[in-house]
């Protein structure tokens, strides 16, 4: 039997671990998947110890960059994007960190656009996925702002408001099951059918951020495809 996992806190938003037991169970594989809901990110040391047949395990927020400190090998994305959501622990219990939420976001991004030329980009968010997201962006030429509670960014939008051919992505955790009625202070009112607006978020399936800006004409996403993207990746790493 071989284990693998997911680390993070909270966990009871996530739909990975019925992702893989779904995949392990359809493939026939002697894999089991188990979340590791922890306060702190120190107790991966005991899990270690407990789980010595783990073969890897994600993480999500809010580890994706403090990872880092456990980690004896890192993959070049990963450095450069500066956030881990994958690690693969070799035969020696040595555990080295990928990023594979590029690759689900860079799928997410080709299916909302379809092509179409976007004018700027705006970024809510300053963690682990909003890297990834920025590294994307940075690959496909796209201008961006990232807005931050830490500065007036929000307030600078509000003032300016959203203008044609724009791209506004939700990398925070705000809307996120069970807090499903918050809302990022944005403003959606002028919001139109030119705009894109995709939130990582796939629980709930629409956000009251996408549900704000639907409301206005623009066309929404949500995160799943990006999850399904980016877990099949993980595989990959884990069974090489």
């Amino acid at each position: 039997m071989q284990y693998y996992g997911l680390i993070g806190h909270p966990l009871s938003h996530s739909f990975s671990k019925a992702y893989f037991e779904d995949k392990f169970r359809n493939e026939d594989l002697d894999c089991f998947f188990i979340n590791f809901d922890i306060e702190k990110l120190d107790s991966i040391k005991d899990i270690l110890i407990q789980y010595p047949d783990l073969q890897g395990f994600t993480t999500t927020h809010p580890y994706k960059k403090a990872i880092f400190k456990y980690l004896a090998d890192i993959d070049e994305n990963a450095k450069q994007i500066g956030a881990v959501n994958v690690v693969k622990i070799d035969a020696n219990r040595k555990l080295k960190g990928f990023n594979t939420d590029y690759i689900g976001f860079q799928g997410l991004l080709e299916e909302a656009t379809g092509g179409k030329k976007i004018e700027k980009a705006y970024v809510c968010g300053t963690g682990g996925a909003s890297e990834a997201v920025k590294f994307v962006l940075k690959k496909k030429c796209i201008s961006f702002e990232v807005l931050s509670r830490k500065d007036d960014s929000y307030q600078r939008l509000k003032a300016s408001g959203f203008r044609s051919n724009e791209l506004i992505i939700n990398a925070t955790p705000v809307g996120m099951y069970p807090n499903s009625n918050d809302l990022l202070d944005l403003p959606y009112v002028t919001a139109n059918a030119t705009n894109i607006f995709i939130d990582l978020i796939y629980n709930p399936e629409e956000t009251m951020f996408m549900k704000k800006a639907k409301k206005y004409g623009a066309k929404t996403f949500n995160g799943l495809k990006m999850l399904t993207l980016q877990a099949e990746a993980a595989w990959k790493i884990w069974s090489l």
